[in-house]
């Protein structure tokens, strides 16, 4: 659970939400193009991507002078667990919420 709660506590941090979307859409990354249109320094972004390392959502590979990052797919698989896991609760909810509008709209007025 500290896992889910790390990954999902670095998720809820914009930028570090934005890297995650940036490699899942475009693959794997050197470090310089995840700065590019953030408007941030590259300290700034090397912090962010810290926190995204340490919660198992990315990893960092050295080749020569670059560090490239990529997703870490049991990071995100585990959100997806809880996620998928979690889908019978809202079903059921939104059913209920479907069932009292429905007797709602049906009253006379």
């Amino acid at each position: 659970m500290n896992t889910l709660l790390a990954a999902f506590s670095a998720l809820s941090d914009s930028t570090r939400f934005s890297i995650v979307e940036q490699l899942m859409e475009q693959g794997e990354l050197p470090a310089g193009d995840l700065i590019e249109g953030k408007g941030m320094s590259g300290a700034a972004i090397s912090r962010h991507l810290k926190v995204l390392r340490e919660a198992g959502l990315i990893q960092q590979q050295v080749r020569g002078t670059q560090r490239i990052y990529s997703i870490q797919p049991e990071g995100l698989r585990a959100i997806a667990e809880w996620t998928i896991s979690k889908r019978q609760f809202w079903e059921a909810s939104l059913d209920r919420l479907g069932d009292i509008l429905e007797k709602e709209n049906s009253w006379p007025t």
